[in-house]
């Protein structure tokens, strides 16, 4: 096969940090406030534009919370766990990497005595009518490590007793979020919004509130997942205050990747992106007679991190031992070739080639990769 011309003009698909928005500039980031204290008018200005673009944005409702925290994704995930679990049964469902480390916080360090665990292997998806509302369920929305991703919310009641944490990194900005199911939301800046890592949102629900101000978990709390002083949440955590001192360059980068969102149309925008970006692909897999998604289940396959592995000339996916060589040596030509960066999976899942296809992603730059990776392929095939 001949080596292909065209590149795609950002080859940046990694599934995190992922690329930046089109048009992002360095110069974009003049704007920040650096050599200044966070806690100063001006900073905390900052952070509450952070908070107040990402509730227009996402449209969370005006009686949800929302925070700024350290850690990422995991850092708001954890402290939602270990501030609200306890009081009721959870249930834990996992289908990917992150789903697991959760299971691993209830069950190892938190030792919930009424847990009930639903773990499945890579590329499948859990019964999770199994839940029922008198319960706390834990879920990742968007298995990025799997690319499986749940298709919806009915499986959570209205009249639920129990609250709903979702782990909705790398589906925030990307798929819509029914508010009315979830309690407590949290994400990265570094997935949907391709800015910078390291500091996570966390979104509280009236009913995650409620059981934060009535509830003393019965383990100790690091000073860095606190979220009430005395008896009561600390409200200024939830406009702009934050528990220790954050990268005032990575707040003016997430600020500028919201003004982006913003400027181009707000959500229903980023979700068409994302949509037409999953058809694109889509297209590409059903042509492509060695590549299958690794989610087993169609209804379940994510809109942004797409997971693919591998076939042999039967249609069946090729042994991980066989796998792993022709992934890793297409990993790099294509990078060698800067026609894509970092398109293989994360290293404890199995090995197959991921592809960020979130609203930061051009259409047509996953149309100019494809060509590339079928090419790669063909270099490097005689592997396995």
């Amino acid at each position: 096969m001949k080596k292909p011309e065209n590149k795609p003009k950002s080859p940046y698909f990694c599934s995190g940090p992922t690329g930046k928005h089109p048009g992002w500039e360095l110069s974009g980031l003049k704007g920040a406030l650096l050599g200044r204290g966070h806690r100063s008018p001006a900073g905390q200005a900052k952070l509450k534009e952070v908070i107040t673009l990402t509730r227009q944005i996402l449209e969370v409702p005006n009686d949800y919370r929302i925070a700024i925290m350290p850690g990422s994704a995991t850092g708001a995930l954890e402290c939602a766990l270990w501030n609200l679990l306890g009081p009721r049964g959870v249930d834990a469902f996992s289908w990917d990497l992150f789903g697991k480390l959760w299971i691993t916080d209830i069950v190892e360090q938190l030792k919930i005595p009424d847990a009930r665990i639903y773990s499945v292997p890579f590329g499948q998806f859990p019964d999770l009518s199994v839940h029922t509302p008198d319960r706390d369920v834990v879920f990742t929305w968007n298995g990025t490590t799997s690319g499986v991703c749940v298709p919806n919310l009915d499986w959570i009641s209205h009249q639920r007793e129990g609250l709903s944490i979702c782990d909705a990194t790398s589906a925030a900005f990307c798929v819509p979020l029914d508010w009315s199911k979830l309690d407590v939301v949290t994400f990265s800046w570094q997935k949907g919004l391709g800015s910078e890592g390291a500091h996570g949102m966390l979104i509280l629900g009236p009913r995650a509130v409620e059981r934060i101000n009535s509830y003393i978990p019965p383990w100790p709390l690091p000073r860095i997942f606190r979220l009430k002083l005395g008896s009561e949440l600390i409200e200024e955590m939830f406009q702009g205050g934050m528990i220790n001192t954050p990268s005032m360059l990575g707040v003016e980068d997430c600020l500028n990747a919201l003004h982006w969102a913003k400027s181009i149309g707000g959500l229903p925008t980023l979700l068409q992106r994302c949509q037409t970006n999953a058809k694109a692909i889509a297209k590409w897999v059903e042509h492509t007679p060695w590549l299958a998604y690794l989610a087993k289940d169609p209804r379940t396959i994510s809109p942004t991190s797409v997971c693919l592995e591998i076939l042999d000339s039967s249609g069946n996916p090729l042994s991980e031992d066989r796998q792993q060589p022709l992934i890793l040596a297409m990993e790099s030509q294509l990078a060698e070739e800067k026609a894509a960066f970092d398109i293989r999976n994360h290293r404890y899942s199995p090995p197959s080639l991921r592809i960020w296809a979130g609203p930061t992603v051009e259409t047509s730059d996953l149309e100019a990769l494809f060509p590339w990776i079928e090419w790669s392929y063909e270099e490097n095939k005689h592997l396995y």
